[in-house]
């Protein structure tokens, strides 16, 4: 049995971060989470998750986008996968990064809430992590 792949959460949402993290954990990742993006960059390069979900507003309304600009200047983080989940991108429809630009060098960007089987999907992709992992926990709901 392989080890489980980690997921570091960084978001100040704490009712959320509880949330995504008892989905991620009942599909079998192992996950850490920060409230900030000083608190999440430090913790990241520590750690070397295997992905990573990013919130964009925090203490600061852009602060996620340098967070994600930062990481990608760390050797251990620059090929880690980030996934930016924000309701920024719900608020503002017009608002559509594509990954490829590189002004942003997240892999994935999706909107808030997000739905459980695309997170658990894009997860999986992304970590590498077995197709097993149940999507049956996340019940058809948005988180």
């Amino acid at each position: 049995m392989s080890e489980p792949k980690t997921i570091l959460i960084i978001d100040d949402d704490s009712d959320y971060v509880r949330a995504i993290q008892a989905l991620l954990e009942s599909s079998g990742y192992k996950v850490r989470s920060a409230t900030n993006g000083r608190d999440g960059l430090q913790l990241a390069k520590t750690l070397e998750p295997d992905m990573i979900l990013l919130d964009v507003m925090m203490s600061e309304r852009t602060e996620g986008f340098f967070v994600l600009q930062e990481m990608r200047r760390v050797p251990a983080l620059s090929k880690t996968p980030i996934v930016v989940v924000s309701s920024f991108y719900s608020d503002e429809p017009a608002f559509r990064v594509d990954p490829e630009a590189g002004w942003l060098p997240a892999n994935l960007f999706l909107a808030k809430p997000v739905e459980p089987a695309r997170l658990l999907a894009e997860a999986a992709r992304l970590t590498g992590a077995p197709s097993e992992t149940s999507t049956a926990a996340a019940g058809g709901r948005q988180l």
